[in-house]
C-alpha cells in the first residue's frame, strides 16, 4: 500500500500543480472562459489513463506459468525505466515548469486557440496518468490488486488536498524539496522493481541466476512474513535473492544516484545557457 501511496500522490500532485498553473495562468490573461476547456482536457486525460491501466491489467490476468512471469518481468524493468526517466524530468524541469506552462499556455490562447489549451491539459495530465497505470500495475504485481487500489485512492485524495492547500495559500511546501526527498524514495523503490524484475527472469530462465541464492536469510526476515513484504514491496527485499538480482539492485542505485547528482551538479553550456536567455 505504502509504495501506491508515494506513487500516487507523487504524479497526483504534479497533474494537480500542472492543471493549477494553467488555470492561474487564465486568470492572470483574463481568460476566465477558457477553464472550462482546461477541465475538459483534464478529464480526457483521466479517462485515457483508467483505460490504459484497466488494459495493463487485462493482459497480466491473460498469462500464465512462463508467460506470466516474463510479463511480470518485464512490467517491472519497464516501470523502473519509466520512473527514472521520470525522476530525471522532474529534476530538470522543476526549476522553470510553472514559466514553460505560462508560455505554452499564452501561445495557446492568443494563437492557437481552444483545441491547443485542450492538449496543453491533456498531454501533460495524460502523461502523469500513463507513468501512473504501469507503476500501480507494477505495485499490485507484489502487493496485491486491492491493496494497491486501497493505497492510489489514498495518495489521489491526499494529493488532492495538498494541492487545494497550496493553491489557498494555507500552507508553504518547499516543492524542491519535497521532490527531492520523493525522488530518493522512488530511486531504492524502482532498485526493488528492476531486482524483482531480474528475479521473474531468472524464473523465467531468460537471464541466468549465475549463483541462486547468494544468501539465505529467511530464517531471520521471512519475506513472506508481514515485515519482509512490507520490506519486499518498498525496497525490492528478497531473502534469498540470485547473482543476478543483487548485482542489479547495487548497479542501479549506484549509476542513478551518480548520474543524478552529476546532473544537478554539471553546468549546462556556454551554448545552451545563452540560447534559452
Amino acid at each position: 500500500m505504502v509504495p501506491s501511496i508515494l506513487l500516487t500522490l507523487r504524479e497526483g500532485l504534479e497533474a494537480a500543480l500542472i492543471i493549477g498553473i494553467v488555470l492561474g495562468t487564465l486568470n492572470k490573461f483574463n481568460r476566465t472562459e477558457l477553464k472550462p476547456v482546461v477541465w475538459l482536457g483534464a478529464a480526457s486525460a483521466a479517462g485515457v489513463s483508467l483505460l490504459v491501466a484497466i488494459i495493463f491489467q487485462l493482459v497480466g490476468f491473460a498469462f500464465e506459468g512462463t508467460a506470466e512471469e516474463i510479463f511480470e518481468g518485464i512490467t517491472m524493468l519497464l516501470a523502473a525505466g519509466v520512473l527514472t526517466w521520470m525522476i530525471f524530468w522532474m529534476a530538470k524541469h522543476s526549476r522553470n515548469l510553472s514559466a514553460s506552462l505560462e508560455s505554452e499556455v499564452r501561445l495557446a490562447t492568443t494563437e492557437k486557440g481552444k483545441q491547443a489549451l485542450f492538449l496543453v491539459a491533456f498531454l501533460a495530465v495524460v502523461r502523469e496518468g500513463i507513468e501512473l497505470a504501469l507503476f500501480l500495475t507494477a505495485t499490485s504485481l507484489t502487493a496485491g490488486g486491492l491493496m494497491t487500489l486501497i493505497g492510489a485512492v489514498i495518495g489521489l485524495a491526499a494529493s488532492v488536498v495538498l494541492a487545494r492547500l497550496l493553491f489557498a495559500s494555507l500552507i508553504k511546501l518547499n516543492l524542491r524539496r519535497f521532490f527531492l526527498i520523493t525522488n530518493i524514495l522512488l530511486i531504492v523503490f524502482a532498485a526493488g522493481l528492476v531486482a524483482y524484475g531480474v528475479h521473474e527472469l531468472n524464473e523465467a530462465m531468460i537471464i541466468p541466476a549465475v549463483i541462486e541464492h547468494v544468501w539465505d536469510i529467511n530464517w531471520l526476515l521471512d519475506e513472506n512474513s508481514f515485515v519482509g513484504g512490507l520490506m519486499k514491496v518498498l525496497f525490492g527485499y528478497n531473502g534469498n535473492p540470485s547473482l543476478t538480482e543483487v548485482l542489479a539492485y547495487i548497479t542501479y542505485c549506484v549509476v542513478v544516484v551518480f548520474a543524478l547528482f552529476r546532473s544537478q551538479t554539471v553546468p549546462a553550456p556556454v551554448g545552451k545557457t545563452a540560447q534559452a536567455s
